[in-house]
């Protein structure tokens, strides 16, 4: 099945609480490995404050499951204390993909 959908969510943390948020992401791995739909997930850092987290999905129902699941709703209940500001979060497209899908 062909990866065509995206979510990009780009989150800043409040100053000392950079090791928190990189942990939450790590900890979504094992969450986001029980979302079939789920077939891509990347969690990253982009400097010292700013992280992300990229998923893609073969179709709308897929991204949609991810977008009302489990992290969504665990990064509402931490958001306020670990982020400086709400997570950017942009539904994108998928253009091309190099790999095996």
């Amino acid at each position: 099945m062909t990866l065509k959908l995206g979510v990009l969510a780009l989150l800043t943390a409040k100053p000392g609480r950079e090791a928190e948020v990189a942990e939450f992401l790590r900890g979504g791995r094992a969450v986001v490995e029980e979302e079939a739909g789920t077939r891509v997930w990347y969690a990253f850092q982009v400097d010292g404050a700013t992280f992300g987290i990229f998923d893609a999905f073969a179709d709308e129902p897929a991204r949609q499951a991810h977008l009302s699941g489990r992290i969504p709703a665990a990064l509402a209940t931490v958001g306020d204390d670990l982020l400086a500001a709400a997570p950017d979060i942009r539904l994108v497209d998928v253009l091309a993909v190099k790999g095996s899908e």
